[in-house]
């Protein structure tokens, strides 16, 4: 129960990118079409659950018992510039099309401060293997739930009479911010 409870934190509640704040890029970048950002939610899912997991590893096996901590963030990062480099290839071989229409933001999650963010949380709370996946699974998943929400809501925004100055880039924000009072709403369900 306490791995559901978990799941359900991370997932919703304490949503990486709605009450975190990481990831707000490709949320606002790549959330134009509904398709654009299934394939980005999945990308991003895999890159943080074993980014996640390799770093885990990396910091029980390697840096706390060499008391080599302060390379944390440098040695999360290359972990994570390899799984996205082996992401991007498999995407470019098996969906050329969703290779082109993520375009720069494919190369980007490697740069995406929720993917460390999560890698690095995980580190400093000192979960276990098990808690480990389910809290880097439970932050992949709320933020593929919050970008393919986020980006059918910015479909019917585009189809909407929205008056000319809040057009584009301003309705997107104030949309992004009803839907993280709503994520907040979650709080009360989980105490």
């Amino acid at each position: 129960m306490d791995n559901m409870m978990l799941f359900f934190n991370v997932a919703f509640v304490n949503n990486v990118v709605l009450a975190q704040f990481l990831g707000l890029c490709p949320f606002m970048g790549v959330s134009g079409k509904v398709s654009n950002s299934i394939g980005m939610g999945l990308a991003t899912t895999f890159v943080i659950t074993v980014a996640s997991i390799l770093a885990w590893l990396l910091d029980k096996y390697l840096l706390v018992p060499n008391e080599l901590t302060v390379m944390r963030i440098i040695a999360f990062i290359v972990v994570i510039a390899a799984v996205v480099q082996i992401t991007e290839m498999y995407i470019q071989k098996s969906s050329p099309s969703l290779y082109k229409s993520l375009g720069v933001f494919l190369p980007l999650i490697t740069t995406n401060c929720a993917v460390l963010g999560v890698a690095l949380i995980v580190s400093q709370q000192g979960l276990n293997f098990f808690s480990t996946l389910v809290f880097s699974l439970g932050s992949a998943v709320g933020f593929t739930v919050s970008i393919i929400l986020f980006s059918g809501l910015r479909q019917q925004l585009s189809l909407s009479n929205v008056p000319a100055a809040l057009k584009g880039s301003p309705i997107a924000f104030i949309t992004a911010g009803v839907m993280s009072m709503a994520f907040m709403g979650f709080a009360g369900m989980a105490s």
